[in-house]
């Protein structure tokens, strides 16, 4: 089984960190881990990890390799490697990964597809 990588997240991991108190529109590209504890309207397209913490508020379609939302997300979220919704998370759009980890106790209304995987 694998760990869940809300267990091994803090700031030093993180190149940048979008805080609390800015409000963010338009389209983020980044490829190096990015922490998101403000508000963003627009879109997210990344190679790196993405992180949603508890306080953020999300209005966007996201692409990127990981993405993990403890905060609240509004739009399609597309992973290359993996989603993961704590129990903090709310996620109002559709999920599109090869793994997709939702904790009991979170928030989900959209459709889940798991791409890249055999049910043989």
């Amino acid at each position: 089984m694998t760990e869940t990588y809300n267990d091994l997240i803090e700031d030093a991991d993180f190149d940048t960190i979008l805080s609390p108190d800015i409000d963010f529109t338009g389209t983020l590209h980044f490829e190096k881990p990015f922490l998101i504890r403000g508000k963003v309207s627009g879109e997210i397209n990344a190679t790196g990890i993405l992180v949603i913490d508890e306080k953020a508020v999300v209005n966007a379609n996201i692409q990127a390799s990981r993405v993990l939302i403890r905060g609240q997300v509004k739009g399609d979220v597309t992973a290359v490697e993996k989603v993961e919704i704590t129990v903090t998370g709310k996620l109002s759009g559709n999920v599109t990964a090869p793994e997709i980890f939702m904790e009991t106790g979170c928030i989900f209304n959209g459709r889940c597809t798991m791409v890249g995987r055999s049910i043989d």
